[in-house]
């Protein structure tokens, strides 16, 4: 079952993936494996498929660095929650697929937590206990679907929301 990974306040796109590890550096294939290397340095060994973390406010500041994001896409996490978010960050983690939804879950959810999320209808639970969240938009939902808003462009030739063209 996926788990909660908690972190705390201005979380920055070099504390998700130092810039030594990026891509160039660290090779396409092993990049990843950095992720948060200096602040939760057991986490790429240790995160498993649909976790989901927990941020503080401001979320993503920093650079504009579409690798950090990509980092987190090829661990395949199940989503981001913070009350705030870097806006570029924010926008990077959406193009990419990473579901990122605004709330303040920090004083009610703990590390290690078991929880499930549900992206389509926002809603996060923890046993019996259900966290709504502001579902995505539908047009954000159509690209969660498809893996990203490029996989959408790729699949259908049209960004998510706009109408088929007539043919």
């Amino acid at each position: 079952m996926p788990r909660i990974w908690k972190f705390g306040d201005s979380v920055n796109t070099d504390d998700i993936l130092p810039g030594k590890f990026a891509p160039f550096m660290a090779g396409e294939d092993l990049f990843q494996t950095f992720a948060f290397h200096y602040i939760r340095p057991e986490f790429a060994a240790e995160v498993q498929e649909g976790d989901v973390l927990i941020g503080g406010r401001n979320w993503g500041l920093g650079s504009s660095r579409e690798y950090a994001p990509q980092a987190l896409k090829k661990l395949r996490i199940g989503g981001i929650i913070a009350p705030s978010f870097a806006r570029i960050h924010y926008r990077n983690l959406l193009n990419l697929g990473i579901p990122a939804f605004e709330a303040d879950l920090t004083g009610v959810l703990h590390d290690g937590d078991e929880v499930s999320l549900d992206v389509e209808s926002g809603r996060l639970t923890r046993g019996e206990e259900v966290f709504q969240l502001t579902p995505p938009p539908e047009f954000l939902r159509e690209a969660l679907r498809e893996g990203s808003i490029l996989a959408f462009y790729r699949k259908y030739q049209r960004f998510p929301g706009e109408q088929e063209a007539d043919p």
